[in-house]
């Protein structure tokens, strides 16, 4: 991992402690800052999070703004032809999706923190058995993995 973007499930996520994968959620974020992992926050994602809560109750020291330009809005409209949405999938949530897509892809960052399986990863899923590899999706769910920080390599003592 060499650069994460911070999906609103993320946010949430590690904003309230009574989520069951807060605790990883704050491992991800310790790793990151002790490893000098740039953490991007999608203006998105913001607008997402800021329907419920203020989004000054996160640390923003720590993340890297990342406005939704000409460019994002260019590969999001192409990703839209490579995979197709679901009937019972929201078009709302789709969309934003879909633009956290791009804006990964546009800017080179190479995972997804998120605890949405449901959308997003599962459409990132799609879009790799296509020709797009770049942005790995890191599920909350999954547990806490130093793999992702050491190019999937897992140390001697948690094997």
């Amino acid at each position: 991992m060499n650069s994460a973007l911070l999906d609103t499930s993320f946010l949430i996520t590690f904003a309230d402690p009574n989520r069951p994968s807060h605790d990883i959620a704050h491992k991800y974020f310790k790793e990151c800052v002790h490893r000098r992992i740039p953490m991007y926050l999608s203006t998105i994602a913001i607008s997402e999070f800021q329907v419920k809560q203020d989004i000054g109750d996160l640390p923003l020291r720590n993340f890297i703004v990342l406005p939704f330009n000409i460019e994002h809005a260019i590969r999001c409209g192409s990703l839209f032809s490579d995979v197709a949405r679901d009937a019972q999938d929201n078009r709302t949530a789709f969309k934003d999706d879909m633009k956290l897509i791009a804006q990964c892809d546009v800017d080179g960052i190479t995972h997804l923190i998120t605890e949405d399986e449901n959308t997003l990863v599962k459409y990132l899923r799609r879009l790799h058995q296509g020709v797009f590899k770049p942005t790995q999706a890191v599920l909350l769910k999954s547990g806490f993995d130093t793999a992702w920080f050491d190019g999937g390599q897992t140390g001697i003592a948690e094997q």
